[in-house]
Formats: C-alpha cells, structure tokens, sequence
C-alpha cells in the first residue's frame, strides 16, 4: 500500500490506494523520458504566473531554482523516480515540494496535468521529429552522392519483380530518395499542423484565474494556442500523424531492406554488403546473413502495429480527457524510436553497398530488357503499336523457346524477323544508347540522373537551413541555462 502523502491528488481520500491500481495507473516507467519537456513547460508556466501577478518573485524564482536542480539530477541520472507519484509531472511536483517546501504547490496554479501532457507530448515531439528530419536529409544527401557515382551504371529494371526496362543505378536510388523526401514533407507539415499551444485550457474548461496564454505559448515556441479548452486536451491527432508518418516511412525502409536482401543473395549478386551489417551463421562458416536488411524489413510490421494499438485506443472516447489516453505513450516512443533507429542504420548501410558492374550487366541481356524499344522501332516505320506489341511478343516466345537472347541473335536477324533496318535494330540494342534516348523529365538518361542527383543535394541544404532554424531552443528553454 502507498502513503497518502505521495498522492498530491488525495486530499479527499482516506484509504491507501491498492498496488494493482498503484501500478496499473503508473506512468512514470515510460512518461519519464518527457521530463525535460515537463520542465521546460513549468518555467514557461511559472514565468506566465509571474508576469501577471498570480505568482510572487521569490516563489519564482525558488521554483525556478529547484526545477534546474531536478533537471539536472535527471540528467547525471541521480533523480529518484517513485511509481506512488504515478508520471512524471507527479514526480517532478513532488520532488520540487521535498525541495523547496511551499512555493511548490503553487506552481500548478491554472493548470492541469490534462492539459500539462498534451505540452509535453507536443514538445517532445517537436524535439524527436526535428531529429528524423535531420537523420531524412542525412539518408538523402548520402543516397544521391551515391546515384551520382552511379548514374550511368545500367541495370534491370523490375515490375512484378520480373526484368522489365533498362535503367541505371542511379535512377533506381533516386527513386527511394523521393519517397524518402516525400517522408520528410510529411514530417514538416505536421510540425507545423502540431504548432499550437495546448497548456491554459486546464482540467478541459480553462480557468477562472487571469492567465496570459499568448506568452505562454511565446515563451514555448509556439506560433499559435489551441482555441478551444475540451479539444485542446483530448486532441491526439498529431501522435496519430506521426505514427501514420512512420508507418508510411517504415514501409519505404522496409522496401529497400528487401531489395538489399534479394540483391546481396548469390541468385542476384549486384550489391555486396559490408561485414558491418551482415552476420555470420553458428552453423556454416560461409555464411554473411543480411540480418540488419532483414530486420530493418520486418520493424515495419511493428510500428504498423503501433498506430492500429493508438487508433483502437482513441476510437471511442468521449470528449475531453480519458486515462485510457495514458496508452498513447507506449506505441508513440516505440514508433519513433524504432523509426529513428531503422532511419540511422539505413543512412549508413545503403550507401557502404558495393554495386556490382558485372553481375548487373549480364543481368540485362536475359530478361529482354529492350522488347519495347524494338516495338519502337516499328512504330517509327509505320506499324501501329497493338502490332507492334504482337509481333515482338511472337519473336520473344520464339527465341524464348530456342534458349537464345536478341544478342546473341544478332541485330541482322532480329530486323530480317522484324522486316526492320539492321542499323535501326542494332540502335535499339544498345543499352547505353537505349538509355540516352530516355532522354525526358523523370526517365533514366545519365545525364538526367546526374543533374537529378545534383538537384537533390541543393534541395537538401534548403531543408537544412529550415530544420536548423526549426531547432532553435524556445525562451523556456533558454531559461533554465541562465
């Protein structure tokens, strides 16, 4: 059974509260990461009671001072969490009461914890996505260095995972750098939808106490506060934003973990992984296992899993505040740390890949890369495409069945089966020439590749310089350094 006294919330109790209900209602095992925010929000708080006469100068200033102490025994590690105190706003309150005595309990003045977990979550947030900005442009910068090395290195492309068209490396890596910049467009709009300042609207009804929230929210780096007080404190939108960008961004990681895998296998062989990401067998010493691909491919299955847990949560809840809202903090860190850490390993093991020239060129000659352009090359002398198409597919089922390729064939003879020039056929059997002539916005011509490649670290630097100035720490913040 835990002591009255550890409840600052028991003043009208008179019985212990039971350990199940104890531990089922703590948070502080995993709400504790958010003591930093926790506490920045207080100092904006305390300095807003200040300013407008609600708060005494000496009690501020004794509040502000036992806050940096606390902050700073969170950090070395030395702050002693205690489950009876529940979260962390309990724990941080109490331990500044134990500290500096009454000032203590004025601090939650016009505020509560409804509307002191929407700030936390909001600022850490903040803190953590600005992160995955950074790690996305970081995993950008690297990948298009790497398309630029690679940017007339031709390979099969794939659609049903069967050779499709001839691309080059370079274009298949920037692919992945769209979406991944698609990943990080995600994440700056949602900063700046989550740009709003819940703390002020209380338990979900305000107060009657004359509290300035525009400061508050200025002192908190916020452009803007919430409107309304019962939405304020039950609005989860942005944790579902989140965790729907890291599902999405999870499943882009995940796509190039299985291609990583399939194109490190000895079947394909055009990637050879570093001894850094790979592991060996306990049983066969031959054997490099792609484990770090592979476990990067299955995480997204996880944090998939998180924001369906978040959505069951959220789905039926009345308006405002419910303790059920308790459970957004678990798939929430567990998303984002996950995100975080596959983004990281990702970043550095992409572009440590060794392409292979060989196994990717011969690759093109078995898969009948260059069908459509043959077809093309009927087009251009006056066969309708639909025939085209048909009369392609006749010699590829054809040459199919005699084991053979259009090269080892010949250009003479494909345009004899074709009633085509050679010369015309020869031109569209060349891959590098079959390249340069995808020469519109978006094709795969090396040189398009290379100016794409080029053009994606000068958007990067303008992300940077938005990110950077996005980071700057709020007045609260600055506060506690002083």
């Amino acid at each position: 059974m835990s002591s009255k006294g550890d409840r600052l919330w028991g003043g009208g109790y008179e019985q212990a509260t039971h350990p199940l209900v104890q531990r089922m209602n703590a948070s502080v095992a995993y709400d504790r990461r958010m003591a930093r925010e926790d506490i920045i929000g207080s100092v904006a708080h305390a300095t807003m009671l200040r300013d407008q006469g609600i708060l005494e100068e000496a009690d501020y200033a004794a509040i502000l001072v036992g806050l940096r102490a606390i902050l700073a025994e969170i950090e070395v590690g030395t702050f002693e969490w205690i489950e009876a105190r529940e979260d962390v706003h309990m724990n941080i309150e109490a331990a500044l009461r134990d500290r500096i005595g009454a000032p203590a309990g004025r601090l939650h003045t016009a505020r509560s914890r409804n509307d002191q977990v929407a700030l936390d979550e909001r600022l850490w947030l903040r803190r953590r996505l600005l992160g995955i900005a950074q790690h996305l442009l970081a995993f950008m910068s690297a990948v298009a260095e790497q398309a630029w090395q690679h940017r007339d290195w031709p390979m099969c492309g794939y659609t049903h995972l069967q050779r499709a068209q001839p691309v080059t490396v370079g274009h298949h890596l920037l692919a992945h750098v769209e979406a991944f910049e698609r990943d990080l467009d995600r994440v700056l709009s949602l900063l700046a939808r989550m740009d709003v300042c819940p703390l002020g609207a209380g338990a979900l009804a305000g107060t009657t106490l004359p509290i300035d929230r525009v400061r508050t929210a200025a002192l908190l780096g916020f452009s803007r506060v919430a409107r309304n007080s019962l939405d304020a404190v039950s609005d989860r939108d942005h944790l579902l934003d989140t965790l729907m960008a890291a599902a999405t961004g999870m499943t882009h990681i995940s796509r190039i973990g299985e291609e990583l895998v399939l194109f490190a296998s000895a079947e394909f062989g055009y990637v050879r992984l570093p001894d850094a990401f790979t592991t060996g067998s306990s049983l066969m010493p031959q054997k490099k296992n792609p484990d770090m691909a592979e476990l990067i491919r299955g995480k997204s299955g996880r944090v998939a899993g998180d924001l369906v847990s978040l959505l069951m949560t959220l789905k039926g809840l009345p308006l405002a505040y419910n303790k059920d809202m308790q459970e957004d903090k678990e798939p929430l860190f567990d998303a984002v740390d996950t995100w975080d850490d596959c983004l990281v390993l990702l970043r550095d093991m992409l572009p440590a890949a060794e392409w292979q020239k060989k196994p990717l060129s011969d690759a093109l000659d078995k898969g009948f890369l260059l069908a459509t352009d043959l077809a093309d090359v009927l087009v251009r002398n006056g066969v309708p495409f639909r025939d085209s198409h048909e009369r392609i597919a006749v010699l590829v089922n054809r040459l199919v069945k005699e084991r053979t390729t259009f090269r080892r064939l010949g250009a003479a003879r494909v345009a004899e089966a074709l009633d085509v020039p050679q010369e015309d056929v020869a031109d569209a059997l060349n891959i590098k020439r079959a390249l340069r002539k995808r020469d519109v916005i978006g094709a795969p011509h090396p040189t398009r590749v290379g100016r794409e490649a080029r053009a994606v670290e000068r958007r990067v630097q303008a992300y940077r310089a938005r990110i950077t100035k996005l980071q700057q720490p709020c007045e609260a913040e600055l506060m506690l350094t002083r």
